[in-house]
């Protein structure tokens, strides 16, 4: 007959380099991972416990929960007092506190002139003077999503 019988091959003998190009794709999604999501978050987590460990009297503090105030008091199991409003004050947690909005300046420090305050200055003359057309100009620019000039 012209068929003829077709008989299984034996396996061939695995590479031990197999394995290792099978593994190549978990270990760069790892890298991956740990470049764009384990590292920032531990670099975000430090500086929260930096700002957290270094609280004081008198700093302006932003909660998680969106309340705006005033440390008054800080106290040795992980509370401090904010003062929200007038004789209002509450009990948060130390790890409640997202930001610092304004810290106390030591006694006898003076502030430094921001640079940002020259700038405001400096458009408020320009505004005093007429001339306000920069300014338009820079508040058109700040999103891509505006349709013509804010009323």
């Amino acid at each position: 007959m012209f068929i003829s019988t077709a008989y299984a091959q034996a396996a061939g003998g695995g590479g031990g380099g197999d394995f290792m190009i099978q593994m190549m794709p978990l270990l760069f999604i790892f890298v991956i991972f740990w470049f764009f999501l384990i590292r920032p978050q531990q670099k975000k987590a430090k500086e929260h416990r930096e700002l957290v460990a270094n609280l004081k009297r008198n700093d302006q503090v932003l909660t998680s929960g969106g309340m705006l105030g005033k440390v008054t008091k800080l106290i040795d199991d992980g509370f401090v007092q904010v003062e929200i409003a007038d004789n209002v004050r509450v009990r948060v947690a130390r790890n409640a506190v997202s930001e610092v909005v304004s810290r106390t300046q030591p006694a006898g420090a003076s502030q430094p002139a921001k640079s940002e305050d020259k700038d405001r200055d400096k458009d408020e003359a320009k505004e005093e003077a007429g001339d306000d057309a920069p300014a338009a100009q820079t508040a058109e620019k700040k999103s891509i999503f505006s349709f013509g000039q804010k009323k």
